[in-house]
């Protein structure tokens, strides 16, 4: 009996030699935490002060790249880059969002923090399918039918867009039914479809109605495409009919599965 008490008693102090595992573990743990905040805080400070309060990581210049028409002095001044804040606090997207708005025949900016002291504006140009006079100058009209600008003279291989749109009969109903950007966008896509040795050659894109688009060529040939659907099709029977009535004036390949042509 003595035994036993003495045995139970050896237990008990055992056991309350020290703190239960768990606790000994959740002890742990707060030590831990305790020297991760202070390593946050000691290199948390620092840190910030590198990013927002030193000299070292400030915007101190611009670099453009992609340019065709435009030059860098231009796209740096619609820019607008804050030299010599914090290069880190830099809004690249609302540069971005300035060079569209003011530069027009931008079509896509990538703005890019280029450390420890530059900003990269990398530049892709809008490129002109067609022209549509307006008194004397040209409006450029990229391959999504946005005009995006207008210039003195015109682009060097690249066709005229001429509209026109009767406002009586079939045509007028063509245009009230897709309105007048519809049918820029129909030409434009007729223009991209244009077999390649065709589109160089090609000085007019007309435009009378949805489904009556045609092209004009600089040695005087035209061609009746219709409207821009099936223009695969379309170029390839464009192509094989040239070759095969090579003194033709006339093509019409509104629909494809029947081209003709004549003249000569």
């Amino acid at each position: 009996m003595a035994g036993s008490t003495t045995a139970e008693r050896g237990e008990r102090q055992q056991r309350s030699s020290g703190p239960p595992p768990a606790r000994r573990l959740r002890r742990r743990h707060v030590r831990v935490i305790v020297i991760l905040v202070l390593a946050l805080v000691f290199l948390g400070i620092p840190t910030l002060w590198l990013f927002y309060g030193s000299d070292w990581l400030r915007a101190e210049r611009v670099s453009v790249s992609g340019t065709r028409v435009l030059t860098p002095a231009q796209v740096r001044v619609a820019a607008e880059v804050p030299l010599g804040e914090p290069l880190i606090s830099v809004d690249t997207d609302a540069i971005e969002t300035r060079l569209r708005q003011k530069l027009p025949r931008i079509d896509a900016v990538d703005v890019v923090r280029s450390w420890p002291h530059g900003i990269d504006l990398k530049v892709v140009e809008r490129t002109p399918v067609l022209i549509v006079q307006k008194g004397g100058k040209f409006v450029e009209v990229d391959d999504e039918g946005v005009r995006f600008a207008t210039v003195s003279e015109t682009p060097k291989g690249v066709p005229a867009l001429e509209l026109t749109l009767s406002r009586s009969g079939s045509a007028a109903a063509s245009l009230r039914r897709f309105g007048e950007p519809r049918l820029v966008r129909e030409a434009v896509g007729v223009a991209r479809a244009v077999p390649a040795a065709v589109a160089r050659g090609t000085r007019t894109v007309k435009v009378r109605s949805y489904d009556h688009i045609s092209l004009e060529l600089k040695d005087g040939r035209t061609v009746v495409w219709g409207s821009s659907e099936k223009g695969a099709a379309k170029a390839r029977a464009l192509t094989a009919l040239m070759k095969a009535a090579r003194d033709a004036r006339h093509f019409d390949v509104s629909v494809p599965t029947a081209p003709a042509s004549s003249g000569s």
